[in-house]
């Protein structure tokens, strides 16, 4: 019984990022509370955060450094650092705690996720029949939001917006989509692949689409097949241009984006949208980036740079100051806050710990390690957060996906007699 519960509250931590409890000093969020009855007990069990001090201890020395030069204030960098180390720390136990089995902890996330996109068919049906409290979740989730859309309203589920959900969901949208194509059930059934994509598919988020382009992408590397990577373009630009002519979400996001990026036009209709916040950021970021290339002005300081860069600064924009602080990207992010090295860190890390699949191998390390990449991917490009929905576990089961299947293949080394698919793990 203790076990489930601390299971319950672990995945609570990833999934549910809507309540918080209070804003200032800092936003007190549900999962701190978590965090904290938790940390005491895995302390205990397996001493003192070792690895994370390791970890954080260069944007430790660069961000005293940077807020002695008056790049950073002493209240934003701790309010990230210390944030990140007790985030950090806390997932690593969690791998602890299951004994790094990432497959075990794989199967917790996709459960979650089919729970989330359930929640979310309810709340569309809910709203499509005037039943309220099925889909006005304010009643729960004090950060949660409505955003009315193609379908009525945009599925957010228990996530505070449509991006966030859609972005929860892409790993197990790599799952589903793998299944559907294999036929091969043994992380989803056919009926949860079902519910995963639909689920996806009515967010109408443009970063959820940019997800399934990702995943077509990482299956061409793992299949190596031109034809499918051609049949892949054509089923790409065939979906681009239904989404284009049907979901009016996209259509603006595509029209403002081009509008803003390639031709810098700074019309009211172009300002006032998202693509305009990642457009400003993308700014910022560069622009601090050249005065401090190297280390970047350390975490927490994107808040800063925004006051000095912000395009909005401009007499003729509106003054929008929303993502200020994450950049509404975590790629920009890092650009400015952690500069060359921290960007470096980043691409070494992804390549290094990749998990390509073998044909002559199958096994489910490559598909966990895929599905985790997307999610990542889909934070560099429009989640700035560092520590957002449990973002610290996918990086660590990214990690040790690789190690074990490293693992694996030392132990049980394939020979020329060994069947070509060996799927074991996935039934277990």
């Amino acid at each position: 019984m203790r076990r489930t519960l601390v299971d319950i509250l672990i995945f609570i931590s990833v999934f549910i990022s809507s309540i918080v409890f209070f804003r200032e000093p800092f936003e007190g969020y549900l999962h701190y509370i978590i965090f904290f009855l938790l940390l005491p007990s895995f302390v205990a069990r397996f001493g003192a955060p070792g690895r994370t001090f390791q970890l954080l201890l260069i944007p430790l020395l660069v961000g005293v450094v940077q807020v002695a030069i008056g790049n950073n204030t002493i209240e934003l960098f701790l309010k990230i650092f210390l944030g990140m180390l007790l985030s950090v720390s806390f997932y690593y136990y969690v791998m602890r705690y299951y004994d790094l089995d990432v497959v075990k902890i794989f199967r917790y996330y996709l459960k979650g996720a089919v729970i989330a996109s359930y929640i979310g068919l309810f709340q569309i049906i809910s709203f499509n029949t005037g039943f309220r409290p099925g889909y006005d979740f304010h009643w729960l989730f004090n950060k949660w939001g409505i955003a009315f859309g193609t379908f009525g309203i945009r599925l957010n589920s228990v996530f505070s917006e449509a991006s966030q959900c859609a972005i929860m969901l892409s790993p197990a949208a790599f799952v589903a989509i793998y299944s559907l194509f294999r036929r091969e059930f043994g992380f989803l059934t056919l009926r949860q692949c079902m519910v995963v994509l639909l689920a996806l598919f009515l967010t109408a988020s443009s970063t959820g689409y940019m997800g399934i382009l990702i995943i077509a992408f990482l299956f061409t590397i793992n299949y190596g097949k031109f034809f499918n990577f051609f049949i892949g373009i054509i089923l790409a630009l065939l979906a681009g241009f239904a989404l284009y002519n049907y979901v009016p979400e996209f259509k603006s996001r595509v029209d403002t984006s081009m509008g803003l990026w390639m031709g810098e036009n700074f019309s009211i209709e172009n300002v006032n949208s998202s693509s305009f916040v990642l457009y400003n950021n993308y700014h910022i970021a560069t622009e601090n980036f050249k005065e401090n290339f190297l280390t970047g002005t350390g975490l927490g300081s994107h808040e800063v740079a925004f006051d000095k860069y912000s395009l909005t600064k401009r007499a003729d924009i509106l003054d929008i100051k929303f993502n200020k602080a994450d950049a509404n990207s975590l790629f920009l992010r890092l650009m400015s806050e952690t500069g060359l090295i921290g960007m470096i860190f980043l691409v070494v890390f992804l390549f290094r710990n990749y998990v390509r699949r073998d044909p002559a191998e199958e096994n489910d390390y490559w598909i966990i390690s895929n599905a985790t990449l997307v999610i990542i991917m889909l934070y560099l490009l429009r989640q700035g957060n560092y520590f957002l929905n449990g973002f610290p576990l996918f990086m660590w089961l990214y990690y040790y996906c690789r190690k074990a299947s490293e693992e694996a293949g030392e132990a049980e080394p394939v020979t020329e007699n060994a069947p070509a698919e060996t799927h074991a793990l996935a039934g277990k």
